[in-house]
């Protein structure tokens, strides 16, 4: 009875008063101690009002419903057929949907539907799959920042691949510790592809030099992202970069000129087929005994033998990095090379020796950056002590306290 004359009332009632009456229905419907009658004739009413012309009824339908694992399946079902800030609601929380349900709305809906999936507090493997194979970027990023989501690496690679120029999408993939190393990688070939547009767009010197610059960008990505990483991470990444013709000579004396021997070593095994254990043999043997063999086997140019045999000695002498190393060039290493390099035949070795002296300026400018971040730091120092000398008296204690 009460039913009814709710819904007698709702036909000319406004729509603001509607949806406060659908919202306390809904509660009651939930929460009240009703009769088996009452109860379903509270449903047969939240069923019609699914029809209501105002988008502010169906909103505050969805809103009370939203949360509920004992909501009849065909009411939230509606709901999340709706329109999309109304559909936004329930499927973004309803425990009632199931996968196939979320999947069916993601594919029909827009990118605000599928933002609200993707920001479920649970996503499943199937779900994520889904998303990764259709939804817009925005959902995508929303994905991928959401902790609750189940993602396996090839629906993360799906990612990459449909929307890695996406700096958003990129931004939040990184900061994901579950990303294998081979798709960081894909996304620093992304922004190292975007490079030439960019120097274009600022007026920079565009053609060779724009290319260069862009490999150059796109190998020193290569090397930081394996330095510290784990053999197997290293291994794909390796053969990744061989399937794209990125593994170049180029990038491996690179690493091997950054002290980042386990990326050479799994470089020299992808090109010779022999086993990582046997390249680090042949590679640590100060005597260099087979090192002539395995460089042909890998069919490497042979003007650049000279550099690698030096690279491999100079190693040797300047002994394993610290723990912080192997990501960017070593100065020590490059001009060792480069002096063992010098005495060559010039026409034997113009390319090399091109190749060293840009290795050169590139560890020069990072050695000065290091040095001359040290002396502004030193220099704000100074100019603290300077207005306030016993500033640092007690700052140990304060520093133990606070850690």
């Amino acid at each position: 009875m009460i039913v009814g004359r709710f819904l007698l009332w709702a036909r000319t009632a406004p729509a603001a008063q509607r949806a406060d009456a659908v919202a306390a229905l809904a509660h009651a419907f939930l929460h009240a101690d009703m009769s088996r009658r009452e109860h379903e004739d509270a449903e047969v009413a939240l069923t019609a009002m699914l029809d209501d012309p105002s988008p502010l009824v169906r909103w505050a339908m969805a809103e009370s419903l939203a949360d509920s694992p004992e909501v009849p399946r065909h009411l939230v079902v509606a709901l999340a057929g709706d329109a999309d800030a109304i559909a936004a609601v329930v499927l973004s929380r309803s425990p009632v949907l199931t996968d196939a349900d979320l999947v069916d709305c993601a594919a029909l809906g827009d990118g605000a539907v599928q933002r609200a999936i993707a920001l479920r507090p649970y996503v499943s493997v199937a779900v994520s799959a889904a998303l990764a194979e259709i939804a817009a970027p925005a959902a995508l990023v929303a994905l991928a920042e959401n902790g609750g989501a189940e993602i396996t690496e090839a629906s993360l690679a799906r990612m990459v691949e449909r929307c890695g120029t996406d700096a958003e999408l990129c931004a939040a993939l990184l900061r994901r510790a579950d990303l294998p190393l081979h798709l960081r990688y894909a996304l620093s070939l992304e922004a190292s592809n975007a490079l030439p547009a960019v120097v274009d767009n600022y007026g920079w010197p565009g053609g060779p030099r724009a290319r260069r610059l862009s490999g150059d960008a796109r190998e020193q990505a290569t090397v930081a992202l394996a330095a510290g990483a784990g053999p197997d991470d290293v291994g794909r990444l390796i053969a990744d970069l061989r399937r794209r013709g990125r593994l170049t000579p180029a990038l491996i004396l690179r690493a091997l000129l950054s002290l980042n021997l386990p990326l050479a070593e799994a470089a020299f095994a992808e090109l010779t087929g022999y086993p990582v254990a046997r390249i680090a043999g042949l590679l640590h043997d100060r005597c260099g005994v087979g090192f002539a063999a395995l460089y042909r086997r890998a069919g490497l140019p042979a003007r650049l033998e000279p550099a690698f045999a030096a690279a491999v000695a100079a190693y040797h002498d300047i002994g394993a990095p610290e723990a912080s190393a192997g990501a960017r060039l070593s100065s020590r290493m490059v001009r060792r090379v480069l002096s063992a390099c010098s005495g060559l035949p010039r026409e034997e070795a113009e390319t090399l020796l091109a190749l060293l002296r840009r290795f050169e300026v590139e560890a020069a400018r990072e050695a000065a950056r290091d040095a001359a971040g040290a002396l502004a730091d030193d220099a704000a120092l100074a100019a603290v002590l300077a207005y306030e000398p016993m500033a640092l008296i007690g700052m140990d204690e304060r520093l133990r306290d606070a850690a």
